[in-house]
């Protein structure tokens, strides 16, 4: 059976169309092949899904765009404006080989762009059917324009950080003593929901020496009074944009004294780096804002991932926040601010926001405060 998200398509026919538009221009002459996932829905509304039969979007340099789509899964798309946007579509039965058709309408292409998460079984037929192609990734050219968002776009991101928001405000409800890590895990999946998320994608509860893996996610962990506990969480809206906030609490008093003035650093690196987020500011210095702070403190080897990346219809996309990209950043560009100490053994914490860059500096588009929650 075909896999399709139950996520709404987004049928604006004159934003799809600048997307197209934008694409083929982006691409420079190169073919681009774009298989079920988030970049299809960012061109065309919806995700669509597939497994051993391929579905594509064939955008060649010249002519008109194509959805080359099994007869069987053809219904799954009839809602999408596909005749409006002037995107034919190319149906294909058992027997037929879709390879060739696509790359019938890439009018042998020299050079084609494929999704960057597409099946090695679709990647080898496109090869066998274009043999004399060179074959790139399609990352780098549809990231280029998912990067920076619309209004819209930073709308629906601003909906999913209220939404997530909430669940935060809510977790005394559940964390408490004497209940696992799996059982509060549960509640707070259930509450993504309710606060208005369509699912939950991730939930992580990490309780005492379980806080010092980033993404430990849930176990069977009992929680002890005196436990850090981080908790990390996401899911999309409607419209498909995500959420991901962290917030670090402590069940009653920390056991360990020293907890107060690391996690004093720990909020002041995170400020730091969310300061220093403005149009033009390198990727780079926005990591470099909140590592310089962790470092000076002494716990430079406690913080052990990137400080952010960046979030959209994919909870991890472009840009990410980290040492060497000296992207410059622009308005509307939206990623995670997300740094973290972590002591092996003992505890960790980690304070994040989703941040979008304004014309003038920046807008988080999560409000809880970033204080050690103390639950009492």
């Amino acid at each position: 059976m075909a896999r399709r998200s139950a996520l709404p398509p987004v049928h604006d026919v004159a934003v799809l169309r600048a997307r197209l538009d934008r694409a083929r221009e982006a691409a420079a002459g190169t073919g681009l092949v774009i298989t079920p996932g988030s970049d299809l829905r960012y061109l065309i509304g919806q995700p669509g899904g597939s497994l051993e039969r391929l579905t594509t979007l064939v955008i060649p340099a010249d002519g008109a765009p194509a959805l080359v789509v099994p007869k069987l899964e053809a219904p799954g798309y009839a809602d999408l404006p596909l005749a409006e946007l002037g995107v034919d579509v190319i149906t294909w039965v058992d027997g037929v080989d879709p390879y060739n058709l696509a790359a019938e309408r890439l009018g042998g292409a020299e050079r084609v762009a494929v999704s960057d998460f597409t099946p090695a079984l679709h990647v080898l037929g496109f090869r066998e059917a274009l043999p004399k192609a060179e074959q790139v990734l399609a990352g780098p050219i549809v990231g280029e324009l998912r990067m920076r968002k619309d209004a819209a776009e930073i709308d629906a991101l601003r909906k999913a950080g209220a939404a997530i928001d909430r669940v935060h405000a809510r977790v005394g409800e559940w964390l408490r003593p004497g209940r696992t890590e799996a059982e509060v895990g549960a509640d707070i999946e259930a509450a993504i929901v309710e606060e208005g998320h369509t699912g939950a994608d991730f939930v992580i509860v990490g309780s005492g020496p379980n806080g010092a893996s980033p993404h430990h996610a849930l176990s069977d962990r009992v929680i002890e009074a005196g436990d850090v506990v981080v908790v990390d969480i996401g899911g999309p809206v409607a419209e498909g944009y995500n959420s991901d906030s962290t917030r670090t609490y402590a069940v009653g008093t920390p056991r360990d004294a020293d907890v107060a003035a690391t996690y004093a650093v720990l909020q002041e690196a995170q400020q730091a780096a969310v300061d220093a987020v403005r149009p033009g500011a390198t990727a780079e210095s926005i990591d470099a804002a909140a590592r310089d702070v962790i470092a000076a403190a002494g716990f430079g080897d406690f913080f052990i991932h990137r400080t952010g990346h960046g979030i959209g219809l994919d909870v991890h996309e472009e840009p990410y926040i980290v040492a060497g990209n000296d992207l410059p950043l622009a308005e509307g560009m939206a990623f995670s601010v997300e740094p973290g100490i972590y002591q092996a053994g003992r505890w960790g914490a980690r304070i994040e926001d989703i941040v979008v860059v304004t014309a003038d500096g920046v807008e988080s588009m999560n409000n809880q405060p970033h204080d050690l929650v103390v639950l009492t």
